[in-house]
């Protein structure tokens, strides 16, 4: 039922019904009101025809005129014999004569002779009797139509000089019966056109509406996005050169959409691929574009940004998003303040304005300074830290040699002390500017890397044998130094990696004497290999003091120390550990630590490390 319902509501909305109805409608009241006026006249005229045809003729008003002046006995008589003859007219189904004195003088009918010389009660008769003026009715009685016409009798001295009145009563059916079987054929005949009316309307309606809802197809599928469909064109009129403007039309969008999706993937590429973060505003600063970068950049996902204010996701709470586009000032911004995850950003705005110079919105651009701050920052620190570092030594030196220089050189027990500190800080100077100038040719990339495939089992083995050389050689001597153990777990496993033999024995022997230094006299130095997928890991743990955890990031920074005033009374530059990750980082490697305060440290050194099958013949160096 309701797809009927349905079907049929969209039947009488189409416009092609509407047509239709419409033509119908005006046909239809055309000949209705061309109907009702030619029967109106047709009726007027055969009611004229039929008044005509029932006229008393003048020559037998004269007549009867003269009769009713004689005034005689037979005056009666001879009346019925005029209206007898005239009385012939099918029509007319009943005459009355009447004197000026309203008394009956003759009827046409047999069975009425006995109302002669009665007086008439008929007041149109009376009326005409004293006004001498006719009167012609149409009577409707019963469903009987008849029409009576009562005309004055004059005397021929002059038209005032009524001597009686005759009474004509005719039936009328039959011209009414006509009008009516006429307008049964004319509404036939209008039923009948507007049938026929109805279906050229159908015709027509059909043809003008047919390139309409081609149209109409044609632009929900352009509004599908399919341009494929083209409107047939059935004419060269107006339909057609519209049909023919819509194709046109059809063509032009799809090459303009085609040009937008083009340069909206253009956009979408090049937003997704910046490395620097974008946000789009409205005029209201509401944010309706962001790329991926800024969404990083801001730690945010995107339905936390998408139509928020641009104040908000920037988090920023001294000025509303409009006076923060309108000023378009550049700002700098932290995400993640105070962790390990933190980013500076800088931010910049530019307005988006049209032709005519309104502003619909602005583009913001987030540009990660993280490292650039960071390497400003550091850049300040080194030299802060190098002025430090070389200020403590020649201030030493200064003030020695000032007091050699005032007599002191001639004190045989003064001097060679002296002499002997000025040449320590000397040394200590010549090992920071080596670092330094290591640490630089690292970071320009001219140091060389002589890289060779060793057994690292083996030369980790090498370096710790030395260490133990040298714990006997100072008990041998007699030497008060601090006592350790090297306790090694290095299995048997010859693990041939790719180094080179200088810079990471370097490397090692910079972690072994840290180690030494800030482990407790008789403390246990444990060194470790494994093998781990493609990497060997070499661990170096102490039982030391600890590294604090706050402090773990920053032991390899440069001129970082922990305990600044123990390293530098041990003769430490702060450049050890940066060089060591200089030098393993070259080895396409990765060092780090792991401390807790009190329990000691652990240095860890990962390498790159390709298994080989035992068929490889290698010659070990």
């Amino acid at each position: 039922m309701n797809k009927i319902r349905k079907k049929l509501k969209k039947t009488f909305n189409s416009i092609n019904t509407k047509l239709a109805i419409v033509f119908m409608l005006m046909l239809l009241a055309t000949i209705e009101v061309i109907g009702a006026y030619f029967t109106r006249q047709l009726e007027q005229n055969n009611i004229n025809n039929f008044q005509s045809s029932i006229q008393v003729p003048q020559i037998v008003t004269n007549q009867l005129s003269n009769q009713l002046v004689r005034n005689d006995k037979n005056t009666d008589d001879r009346l019925s014999a005029i209206i007898n003859d005239f009385s012939n007219n099918s029509s007319i189904s009943e005459i009355i004569v009447v004197d000026n004195k309203d008394i009956i003088r003759a009827v046409s009918t047999l069975n009425d002779k006995g109302r002669v010389g009665q007086r008439v009660n008929n007041a149109d008769v009376k009326q005409v009797t004293s006004t001498g003026r006719q009167v012609t009715r149409v009577i409707n009685d019963g469903g009987n139509s008849y029409m009576i016409q009562v005309t004055p009798l004059t005397s021929g001295n002059g038209s005032n000089n009524n001597v009686g009145a005759i009474y004509v009563r005719a039936n009328m059916q039959s011209i009414f019966d006509d009008l009516r079987n006429t307008s049964f054929a004319f509404l036939v005949a209008s039923l009948i056109a507007a049938l026929l009316g109805a279906i050229l309307a159908l015709v027509i309606s059909r043809a003008i509406t047919r390139p309409i809802e081609e149209m109409q197809e044609q632009a929900l599928s352009i509004a599908d996005g399919d341009y494929s469909n083209q409107v047939k064109i059935y004419s060269n009129d107006e339909l057609g050169q519209l049909g023919k403007a819509f194709n046109t039309l059809s063509v032009k969008i799809e090459r303009s959409q085609e040009e937008s999706d083009s340069e909206r993937r253009r956009l979408d590429s090049v937003l997704s691929h910046m490395t620097d973060g974008v946000l789009a505003t409205d005029r209201h600063g509401n944010v309706s574009v962001v790329n991926q970068m800024a969404l990083n950049f801001l730690n945010l996902k995107e339905e936390d940004v998408i139509n928020h204010p641009i104040r908000e996701v920037l988090g920023i709470e001294e000025e509303t998003s409009q006076e923060l586009i309108s000023s378009q000032k550049e700002i700098v911004i932290t995400v993640n303040e105070g962790t390990r995850d933190e980013v500076i950003l800088h931010v910049s705005f530019s307005l988006i304005k049209r032709v005519t110079g309104f502003v619909s919105g602005s583009v913001c651009v987030l540009h990660d300074i993280t490292e650039q701050q960071k390497n400003e920052n550091s850049q300040r620190q080194f030299v802060s830290n190098v002025s430090h570092e070389l200020r403590t030594p020649l201030t030493s030196m200064r003030a020695y040699i000032d007091t050699l220089n005032a007599g002191a050189w001639k004190d045989p027990d003064i001097a060679p002390k002296f002499l002997q500190v000025t040449q320590e800080e000397t040394e200590r100077m010549i090992r920071m500017i080596n670092d330094l100038l290591s640490l630089s040719r690292m970071d320009r990339g001219v140091s060389k890397m002589d890289c060779e495939l060793v057994n690292f089992n083996d030369f980790v083995n090498h370096i710790l044998n030395r260490f133990d050389m040298i714990v006997k050689n100072d008990e041998s001597n007699g030497k008060d130094s601090k006592k350790y153990t090297i306790k090694r777990e290095l299995g048997n496993q010859a693990l041939w990696v790719e180094i080179d033999t200088d810079k990471m024995m370097q490397v090692i022997d910079n972690i072994m004497n840290n180690a030494i230094k800030y482990s407790p006299d008789g403390g246990v130095i444990t060194v470790k290999l494994v093998q781990n997928q493609n990497h060997v890991i070499l661990s170096i743990s102490d039982q030391g003091l600890g590294i604090p955890r706050k402090d773990l990031d920053k032991i390899f920074d440069r001129f970082y120390r922990v305990d600044k005033a123990r390293s530098r009374a041990q003769g430490g530059t702060g450049l050890g550990l940066a060089i060591a990750k200089e030098i393993v980082e070259a080895h396409q490697g990765k060092i780090w630590a792991d401390s807790s305060e009190g329990r000691g440290s652990t240095f860890y050194i990962s390498l790159p490390y390709e298994p080989m099958s035992e068929e490889d013949d290698w010659d070990e160096v």
